[in-house]
């Protein structure tokens, strides 16, 4: 059994820029194509390049295809000189297949942009546990780039391109919510609920020490949430973070009627912890405009009674 990767010198990929080539790659759930173009079209329209293995149309049960195949491609993408950043076609399930398959050091001899979110989050934890490379839990090309409105190009826009320091929109407008007043600044790691619970026990567990935690997930029951967080707590993986950013939660109702809020619930976990905790930033699962949000960079959060800011302090590309 492997040991679990500490933490190490974080690594930032080359920013990308117009005209650069853009990889898609299917580490989990099988995809369809329609999706996909509508995806890459997107992409070219915003200035990409964008290219794929035909191999990405493979299915093994409900996988894109047998696992050899998909960490060859995983890998392959990034040994390619030609390709500045990989962008993953959906979630689903699977990626967690390729974490003990993996050459780790072909990822950190050639550090690029890697987004996912979902079921991808396993990826994106683990190397950047393991490799120290920044990743980015952002939009996926069958979900997000193949719809209308599905990215928030803002801070798409800023997480690749190089920006130092900017903020994530906390607006009115944009569903954030204060739950805990605080402030605090520390290290962006996370994603999804499920796929953060399911590492504990294993060589892949997460490291949320000096983390502020951004935690999402979709269609999960209350009590399903509420267990995962008791896990994630009993585990001691929220003893040492210094802030908590919840997503959007879409569809995380027990029933239509039900006299209780996700809030509610979230709070009677994480509200005693004593540090600043926010609701509804729309990364991953979301309604629309899918926020891009780079793990393993410095940010700050601070909450107050009534509005929520959330800056983040460095570069996520160089």
């Amino acid at each position: 059994m492997k040991m679990a990767h500490r933490r190490v010198t974080r690594i930032k990929p080359p920013a990308l820029r117009p005209g650069d080539t853009v990889a898609v790659i299917a580490p989990a759930s099988n995809i369809k194509r329609e999706m996909l173009d509508a995806g890459c079209l997107t992409l070219q329209r915003l200035g990409y390049k964008t290219v794929y293995s035909e191999s990405i149309f493979g299915q093994d049960l409900y996988f894109a295809g047998a696992l050899e195949r998909r960490v060859k491609e995983l890998e392959d993408m990034f040994a390619d000189p030609q390709v500045r950043a990989i962008i993953c076609a959906r979630g689903g399930y699977g990626a967690n297949y390729l974490l003990e398959r993996i050459d780790l050091q072909k990822i950190k001899s050639h550090p690029k942009i890697f987004v996912g979110y979902s079921d991808i989050t396993s990826l994106l934890t683990y190397i950047t546990d393991a490799t120290g490379l920044v990743t980015l839990h952002g939009p996926m090309v069958t979900k997000d780039f193949a719809r209308h409105d599905g990215v928030d190009i803002i801070s798409w826009t800023k997480a690749i391109s190089g920006v130092s320091s900017w903020a994530i929109d906390t607006g009115p407008d944009s569903g954030v919510q204060p739950l805990v007043e605080g402030k605090a600044e520390g290290i962006l790691y996370g994603g999804c609920l499920s796929m953060l619970a399911a590492s504990l026990g294993t060589p892949y567990e997460i490291h949320t020490e000096g983390a502020i935690l951004f935690i999402e997930d979709v269609a999960t029951k209350p009590y399903q949430i509420d267990r995962m967080l008791m896990q994630l707590k009993l585990a001691g993986k929220l003893e040492k973070i210094l802030g908590i950013v919840f997503g959007e939660m879409l569809e995380c109702t027990q029933k239509k009627d039900q006299d209780y809020t996700v809030q509610e619930v979230l709070l009677r976990v994480v509200g005693p912890l004593g540090i600043p905790i926010a609701y509804g930033l729309r990364s991953g699962h979301v309604s629309r405009q899918n926020v891009t949000l780079p793990l393993g960079v410095r940010v700050e959060l601070s909450v107050g009674s009534k509005v929520v800011a959330f800056e983040i302090l460095e570069a996520a590309t160089s």
